[in-house]
């Protein structure tokens, strides 16, 4: 089954070729000659993989995901959320947006002391398959460490500390590590199992 994953990040296409296993092939939007800016204009992680995916059907009417993942934090009412990926404004720049939540929850202990550092990256993957809308989710729970540590990973992943691996960010941990309990490998895994589903 040939599939378009809205994504232009050879890493998550990677990582989606080997959970989906034989049987799919994966494109990217630019092997269609989409190359343009997809929308994501959401309110919600839900609304944003919904329209990325929306975007490659309406475009070339093919099979098609998209994934949105957002941090979310307890003691900041679930931001930076859907805006994750420019919580520190415009750029993508995550040096600055790991910063101003390590700056924000540090003012609320200093006001409250007994303020919770718990987190969860969620992803939701929206499949869009013969024209009917599928969605999935994945979770990684853990806790916003105290100061930046490890070179792996990206994004938030050196200030985020998963459950399974105490006193280790995710970007102190391996790739494979990572991928086992990824937000965004369980919900590619669910829609891996609904897809071998279908295909019989």
């Amino acid at each position: 089954m040939k599939i378009v994953f809205a994504t232009a990040n050879r890493g998550k296409l990677r990582e989606a070729s080997e959970i989906l296993g034989e049987g799919f092939e994966l494109y990217t939007p630019a092997d269609f000659g989409i190359t343009e800016d997809i929308p994501e204009t959401g309110t919600t992680l839900e609304e944003n993989s919904l329209q990325k995916a929306q975007y490659i059907y309406d475009s070339k009417g093919c099979n098609c995901f998209s994934d949105d993942t957002g941090l979310e934090v307890d003691a900041l009412d679930g931001a930076p959320g859907v805006y994750t990926a420019r919580y520190a404004g415009p750029g993508k720049d995550f040096g600055k947006n790991m910063d101003r939540v390590l700056f924000e929850l540090a003012a609320l202990e200093a006001k409250y002391p007994a303020t919770s550092r718990r987190a969860q990256f969620r992803s939701v993957v929206t499949l869009i398959l013969y024209g009917e809308v599928h969605q999935f989710e994945g979770v990684m729970k853990g806790t916003i460490a105290e100061d930046k540590s490890g070179n792996g990973g990206f994004g938030y992943d050196p200030i985020f500390i998963p459950d399974e691996y105490p006193g280790l960010t995710a970007a102190d941990i391996t790739e494979e590590q990572k991928n086992e309990i990824s937000h965004r490998g369980k919900a590619l895994r669910a829609m891996a199992a609904f897809l071998h589903e279908v295909k019989g």
